[in-house]
């Protein structure tokens, strides 16, 4: 074992001490050395749970017969972070998470590892330390949020809260109405109901492998999860002893299958950034080009929280992820029959699963032919930009409109919110990418301003930064190259025609290249907030 290099021989007397002053036993001393890298926190709801979770997978873990060691993970969560600089902290966290875990696992040379996450950045910063570990791993997501109610109407976060404010600027609730909704919008432990960045990146983690079935979507305060999570502790010893390393289930094939998992939930557009560094992280050839190819061969068969007012627990209750890849497998060529940390195939899981067509819909009768995401190229976009057309308008497939110009999500957000912006305009959110943020901050608050102020299929939205999964409405992100790297996005002007055409899958600034010469002669690309004290 691993862990020999720690516990085993005569030299190693004072590592024992110093293992035997934990609490560890002469027999605990003999078993397989398990971590469980906790990512608790009270202050993240989606991760409030997870002290009873850790329970039930020592339990499990000791049952199994292994030594359990519990550390702790950093985690930020999103919608605390959102709209202010915060946010800058949000996706660079996901680098530290798989630091963190790396660093704590090789230091202490552990056998294997329980990943307990859930969160946006956690969960594929979790992935991303399996890979360079390379040691046994299985990931236990905390799970969904409850959905809230209030007088008899059924409320999730993003429709609860950042698109009530909109409601209530344009004087369709009261504040008092606002305050009730906020109260009851997130009802207790869980990531945010719909498919936002956590539940999508939690789906695509059990499609991938790395979880057991029905973890993604069995809610975090059920009798389920915890079942799940002892099983979990489990069969982490049994995947020590056949040594059942992630890079034997994280392949081409198994993140081939997550792409066409997401394309056809129409999940977050955060999931393609996450999938391309988990790939990264672990060597393996996959690309935009590979979201670009299966777009085109994937129809979306289920619409979730915030397309629609179906949560996870509907998803859930409706098969899960085994009824979606019962629905999947067999029916696409370029889905795979890959084997994961259950020890079970995807045929097999699948010919166990029950569905529920009327909400997990057949690929034969999709909810509609587009898939969930698409990139988008254009002038603008030579190198790429994504956008979530499952949270558009399906009365639209063309938006053509004038460019307002903003510099930061801020100046954005007043301008929606002083209703600068119109009926017609396009919002163009430029220094908001990787560097010119930096750390590419979420779009969540002016998007769901611009949806709830009733201007969802009126307003466009454009950026070189990126979005929450909550995102909704025409909304581009993700341009590349972005602003502070000479992208185009940062030579548009206020007045310029900016065309966005889904079925071309096309972005495109109408205007003259001699114009755009000579403005970019004018250009320097740096940050304008260069300097900002924070």
């Amino acid at each position: 074992m691993k862990s020999d290099n720690v516990k085993k021989g005569i030299n190693k007397a004072p590592h024992r001490a110093l293992l035997y002053a934990t609490g560890v036993s002469k027999e605990g001393m003999r078993r397989p050395f398990i971590g469980i890298a906790s990512s608790f926190s009270e202050l993240v709801p989606g991760h409030v749970s997870m002290r009873d979770l850790e329970r039930y997978i020592e339990k499990g873990i000791h049952s199994g017969g292994g030594q359990s060691f519990i550390f702790g993970i950093p985690a930020v969560c999103d919608g605390i972070a959102m709209g202010h600089s915060g946010m800058k902290y949000s996706l660079p966290s996901r680098d530290l998470i798989a630091d963190c875990v790396e660093t704590v696992a090789s230091a202490h040379q552990l056998d294997g590892l329980v990943l307990l996450t859930n969160c946006d950045k956690i969960t594929p910063g979790m992935l991303i330390a399996a890979l360079r570990l390379d040691i046994p791993c299985i990931v236990v997501t905390a799970g969904p949020m409850l959905e809230g109610h209030c007088k008899h109407k059924k409320l999730m976060f993003i429709n609860g809260t950042f698109e009530a404010i909109g409601k209530y600027r344009i004087g369709e609730i009261t504040e008092e109405d606002l305050y009730e909704s906020e109260e009851n919008a997130c009802p207790g432990a869980g990531s945010c109901q719909g498919l936002y960045t956590a539940n999508t990146m939690a789906c695509l983690t059990e499609m991938i492998g790395m979880s057991l079935p029905f973890c993604a979507t069995a809610a975090a305060v059920s009798a389920k999860k915890r079942r799940i999570a002892f099983e979990s502790g489990m069969k982490i010893v049994d995947m020590v002893r056949e040594d059942i390393k992630p890079t034997q289930i994280i392949n081409r094939e198994s993140l081939r299958n997550a792409i066409i998992t997401v394309l056809a939930l129409g999940g977050s557009t955060n999931s393609i950034l996450h999938l391309l560094a988990i790939a990264n992280s672990g060597n393996i050839n996959i690309s935009l080009e590979d979201f670009e190819e299966l777009s085109h061969k994937v129809p979306q068969i289920i619409k979730l929280d915030p397309s629609s007012d179906l949560t996870m627990t509907d998803l859930d209750n409706a098969g899960g992820i085994p009824g979606v890849m019962k629905t999947i497998y067999g029916k696409l060529k370029d889905f795979s029959n890959t084997k994961g940390v259950s020890g079970l195939t995807i045929e097999e899981i699948a010919s166990q699963a029950w569905v529920d067509n009327d909400v997990i819909k057949t690929l034969d009768k999709p909810i509609t032919t587009n898939p969930g995401l698409a990139v988008l190229r254009g002038n603008i976009a030579p190198d790429g930009a994504v956008i979530k057309i499952s949270g558009v308008d399906p009365t639209i497939s063309i938006f053509e409109g004038k460019a307002k110009v903003y510099t930061s999500e801020e100046a954005a957000m007043e301008a929606i919110e002083s209703d600068e912006v119109q009926k017609g305009d396009v919002v163009v959110i430029t220094y908001e990418g990787p560097k010119g943020g930096p750390g590419m901050k979420e779009m969540l608050a002016p998007t769901s301003l611009i949806v709830g102020k009733g201007l969802g299929k009126d307003v466009a939205l454009i950026t070189d930064g990126r979005f929450s999964g909550g995102t909704r409405g025409i909304c581009v992100g993700h341009i590349c190259p972005e602003a502070a790297d000479g992208g185009l996005i940062g030579l548009i002007e206020n007045g310029d025609t900016i065309k966005i055409n889904l079925p071309e899958r096309s972005i495109t600034l109408d205007a003259d290249e001699k114009i755009l010469k000579e403005r970019k002669s004018k250009f320097a690309s740096r940050n304008p907030k260069k300097g900002r004290v924070f």
